[in-house]
């Protein structure tokens, strides 16, 4: 579709949506987008929506003129997941309403809410959502495509505690999707993303936490081997009250740390026990651990991520932590193209590993380690980009030997086609046949990659 029909067909549909208030932004100077929102393609129109009637008009004004649709909800995760390219962009961000019925224990959630202002609603009552390690990711996002946080052990995947979802589907209807109503799609969007409809609504399940065992440790880079190998070996026999992120983190651009960032949310005398065996995997160079809230976890997790900044991500499953492996990654650390890039570990225990594979669309429910390899750098050095994309690529490939087909579909890359199957295994073909039965002509794309 060239330049010139579609801003004909946006410059229509402008028209149409001025007279319920919604605006259209045309790619130019004025671009409303925040710093951290610098993947969005320059060439994408954005429609900011309000309310569900709006976001019904815009899909079934643009499905009218062929416009194909991308939504940005509260921001599909920290490192700015790009939006498709060339397509209508329906920004959620204004509608991010939270209801918490506290008798329940259910938050309901607009399309474009954070998992911070989720956190914050749900704090007031003494209860918590699963959320990621970061508050400023998109809820709606961050549910969908599986859900790795601090409090998965504990009561699983956020996709887990999705108990229903409104979408809007193609042709502008909004339905209802749980387990007993349309409930194929609902099993799509555990794990398909918003490549079926626009979720403009949804109810999770909360929990009660009042309080977090938490914090960070920090070891010499020259003990990582040691440290990631006993972690390692620590986190076979991991309760569900705990959850450990490792990995290899840079401070103040010297050579990246060995560290540990637990959070235990059982019983606090045992977890003080926890919290001492995890310090003696080696000798710190910096501990801060102690009893808060989750809100205030979150948002101390949050002060150490730098939104003016480019990020690139590759993922990979692994079973476990050969020593082969870790050699890999710490050399990758020290060998990192940037100073702000980052290596993250994840293990994945408990109540996930519960669930049936073929329960929702996220399919891999067996133990694991989930790694993000961030490349990071300056806004204002673009054209270094391909060396640090070539870094993380480069550490992707190493780790490939070792790992379990797939990986995280999230920070997955559009055309990396054969690892987003894979990633899906035997759910693949299901997930391809309910996106030919709810979207048949394309009209939806994610952030989040789609088997192909």
């Amino acid at each position: 579709m060239n330049s010139t029909a579609n801003s004909t067909k946006v410059g229509t549909l402008g028209e149409l949506l001025g007279s319920v208030g919604a605006s259209v932004h045309l790619p130019g100077p004025d671009n409303y987008l925040r710093p951290r929102d610098v993947h969005t393609p320059k060439a994408a129109y954005v429609v900011n929506c309000r309310s569900v009637d709006e976001v019904r008009l815009v899909v079934t004004a643009a499905r009218v003129r062929n416009l194909p649709l991308s939504v940005r909800g509260g921001g599909q995760d920290w490192v700015g997941q790009p939006m498709r390219q060339e397509r209508l962009v329906v920004d959620l961000s204004a509608m991010r309403r939270v209801f918490i019925d506290p008798v329940a224990q259910v938050a309901t959630v607009d399309g474009g809410a954070t998992s911070t202002d989720v956190i914050r609603a749900a704090q007031a009552h003494g209860l918590v959502a699963v959320t990621g390690n970061f508050g400023s990711v998109g809820m709606a996002g961050f549910t969908l495509s599986g859900g790795y946080g601090s409090l998965t052990p504990k009561f699983g995947l956020a996709l887990d505690n999705l108990l229903s979802a409104d979408v809007v589907l193609e042709d502008g209807s909004l339905v209802t999707a749980d387990n007993s109503t349309n409930g194929e799609l609902f099993w799509a969007l555990r794990g398909g993303g918003g490549n079926f409809g626009i979720v403009v609504s949804m109810r999770i399940r909360l929990h009660c936490l009042r309080k977090v065992l938490g914090g960070m440790m920090l070891f010499p880079q020259t003990d990582s081997r040691a440290i990631l190998a006993r972690y390692a070996d620590y986190m076979a026999d991991a309760p569900d009250d705990l959850s450990v992120v490792a990995g290899l983190f840079p401070i103040r651009g010297r050579e990246p740390t060995a560290t540990l960032v637990p959070t235990w949310c059982g019983d606090p005398t045992r977890g003080a026990k926890v919290m001492s065996d995890l310090r003696s995997l080696g000798n710190p160079i910096h501990t801060r651990v102690g009893s808060l809230s989750y809100a205030d976890m979150i948002a101390a997790q949050d002060s150490c991520i730098e939104i003016n900044r480019r990020y690139a991500v590759e993922t990979q499953w692994l079973s476990d932590l050969k020593t082969d492996t870790i050699a890999t990654l710490v050399a990758a650390g020290v060998a990192r193209s940037s100073p702000s890039s980052s290596i993250m570990l994840h293990h994945f225990h408990g109540v996930g590993t519960r669930v049936a594979s073929s329960a929702t669309a996220f399919g891999l429910r067996r133990r694991h380690f989930m790694v993000e390899i961030v490349a990071s750098w300056e806004t204002n050095t673009e054209t270094e980009a391909p060396i640090h994309r070539h870094w993380a690529h480069s550490v992707f490939r190493a780790l490939e030997r070792d790992s379990i087909p797939g990986g995280y579909v999230r920070p997955l890359a559009p055309n990396a086609y054969e690892q987003v199957d894979s990633a899906y295994g035997c759910n693949a073909l299901r997930l391809r046949r309910l996106k030919q039965r709810f979207d048949p002509d394309g009209v939806f794309s994610s952030a989040m990659s789609f088997p192909g």
